[in-house]
């Protein structure tokens, strides 16, 4: 399970094995984080911020890990949206999916995965470490 780990001034999560980025359904361990790093930094661009619950409706296992991960890095708790359910109880914040999103509320601000404009962001955004210092500049 992931937990954070504070080291050096840095947030990481624990490493396994390295190997293939997706082998089998399975993300090596330095490309979670990686991928991790820069959803967590979108998140705290849009005002996220340590003790948030955030909502995931997300299907797909390799993106849902990925999303609870980057929500961890931040301090925050990733709550799951079950198909059907329109929300997460007191969540701000939201991960999903363009599939899922029309079936979403509009009261939380949804991080659409898949769509333009956060995946411009992602790919621009930093893959390094999150440091406390980047969760005290978004707080």
């Amino acid at each position: 399970m992931s937990t954070l780990v504070t080291a050096d001034n840095v947030i990481q999560l624990p490493r396994r094995q390295a190997g293939a980025p997706i082998a089998d359904g399975h993300l090596a361990d330095a490309d979670l984080d990686r991928w991790a790093n820069r959803l967590a930094r979108l998140l705290l661009t849009r005002g996220a911020a340590i003790g948030d619950r955030i909502a995931l409706a997300i299907d797909a296992d390799v993106e849902s890990i990925v999303a609870a991960a980057a929500v961890r890095k931040i301090g925050a708790t990733p709550v799951p949206v079950a198909t059907g359910a329109s929300a997460a109880q007191d969540a701000r914040f939201g991960i999903t999916t363009a599939d899922r999103r029309p079936e979403l509320s509009d009261a939380i601000d949804w991080l659409v995965l898949d769509d333009q404009w956060t995946l411009r962001r992602y790919l621009v955004s930093s893959d390094a470490p999150l440091s406390i210092t980047d969760l005290r500049a978004a707080s």
